[in-house]
């Protein structure tokens, strides 16, 4: 019996099409840690086309296995938590960046970097959810504890259409608010207010003016870009509204005034998943699993990838090329 798996291994120093190996590892080739996984789904974020590109200095270690996501079953654990045959999920927290990542058949991680993959969800509904789905959860949680209730006005969702944006409209649609879809593809329109979006709004035809304060149309906002448009969402949400503000795909630079923050009482929140705590990171997830549920998973699931495939897969994400979640079995090229 072939006790080998497959893995994408990144070498960060090389570039162009070299820069990635396709090969077989085994146990001995993992690194240390308490909980060992066999990967049933991973999932392709914007961090990993990045690190599998080279177009962003994403990765702490070279070579090393990518993918920031992994669910699956635990295979050996020497921490009481985890038994063999457990049904698990592992998001961020190093995992893809210094430490041998979801890309793989197998994983080993510290015990602290795992969670028991919540009742009722599988683990292909867990990696269509991955680090995009803790973020909205931790999206949703920081508006709730700032006190951004439905009645304010609607939330403005930019990105709409990547895996971030569609699952955070699913999600506050279904706790009530109501959400504008911002998105440089209109064609996705109809696809957005399947989700919940009442509207969709596209980037391309933007105007956004050039005041310190321009009419207040926003209740709130959550913001992937970054750059000119959350300069823009800063100008234009209401009073005692918050932007939670989870990306930079539009640059990282910040252009604005305090006359939002000071005369409208506009607070901006920042969400990073990858460091999420523990103590935070388990009933966020099992909260997705309950009364966060989102719906509409099939739905914002575009395409499956193999690990062969996660190349071009990554060089289309980083041009604008996809939608929604992109899901990634690790098994297929066994």
């Amino acid at each position: 019996m072939d006790a080998t798996f497959p893995a994408l291994l990144i070498r960060d120093q090389v570039q162009g099409s070299e820069r990635v190996d396709f090969i077989r590892m085994d146990e001995a080739d993992l690194m240390p840690g308490d909980v060992e996984v066999a990967v049933h789904y991973s999932s392709l974020n914007y961090k990993d086309a990045l690190g599998i590109t080279g177009s962003g200095r994403v990765l702490r270690r070279s070579p090393i296995v990518g993918g920031i996501d992994a669910a699956g079953e635990v295979i050996a654990s020497s921490d009481t938590r985890f038994k063999p045959g457990d049904p698990v999920l592992v998001t961020g927290a190093g995992l893809g960046e210094y430490h041998h990542g979801g890309f793989a058949g197998r994983i080993r991680v510290p015990a602290d970097w795992v969670v028991p993959l919540p009742a009722g969800m599988d683990c292909r509904q867990a990696m269509i959810l991955g680090t995009a789905g803790l973020t909205t959860a931790l999206i949703l949680k920081r508006f709730q504890e700032n006190q951004q209730l439905p009645e304010m006005g609607p939330i403005l969702v930019t990105g709409a259409s990547g895996g971030v944006g569609a699952l955070t409209i699913s999600l506050l649609a279904a706790q009530g608010y109501e959400v504008v879809g911002l998105t440089g593809k209109p064609e996705m329109a109809p696809w957005l207010r399947s989700l919940g979006a009442s509207e969709v709004l596209d980037r391309h035809g933007l105007s956004m003016g050039f005041r310190p304060l321009e009419t207040a149309r926003w209740g709130g906002a959550v913001d992937v870009l970054g750059g000119e448009v959350l300069g823009w969402l800063a100008r234009t949400v209401d009073d005692w509204g918050n932007i939670v503000v989870v990306g930079l795909a539009g640059g990282a630079d910040l252009r604005t005034t305090v006359m939002p923050f000071i005369l409208r009482g506009v607070s901006l929140l920042g969400v990073t998943s990858a460091n999420c705590p523990l103590p935070m990171r388990g009933p966020l997830w099992e909260r997705l699993g309950s009364d966060w549920a989102i719906p509409h998973l099939d739905s914002i699931l575009s395409e499956e990838a193999t690990l062969s495939q996660l190349p071009e897969f990554s060089r289309r994400m980083l041009a604008g090329r996809t939608w929604g979640r992109i899901l990634v079995n690790p098994r297929a090229d066994t």
